[in-house]
């Protein structure tokens, strides 16, 4: 399945319908207190992505906020799957 970026808009970050398809590179995200875009597996039609969050996604979401970092913070070089923003 293929993935996507996707940027929150408000209310519970866990829930897919407050997440937007998006085409921006998030260059104002990075680390914060609020989650700012996830890479998640695109749903097969609308704007959201799939439905539920992986439980991997859903680890990442909760690190992230309890950090302020942003996820999967190791290893370093790991392909990021949660910003943030302030």
């Amino acid at each position: 399945m293929s993935k996507a970026w996707y940027t929150f808009g408000e209310g519970d970050p866990k829930v897919v319908s407050n997440y937007y398809l998006s085409e921006n590179l998030f260059f104002y995200c990075l680390c914060g207190q609020q989650i700012c875009a996830i890479y998640a597996t695109k749903a097969e039609e609308g704007q959201n992505p799939k439905a539920p969050l992986s439980a991997n996604l859903l680890l990442y979401i909760d690190q992230a906020l309890a950090t302020g970092i942003l996820q999967p913070e190791r290893p370093i070089d790991a392909k990021k799957h949660v910003y943030l923003r302030y």
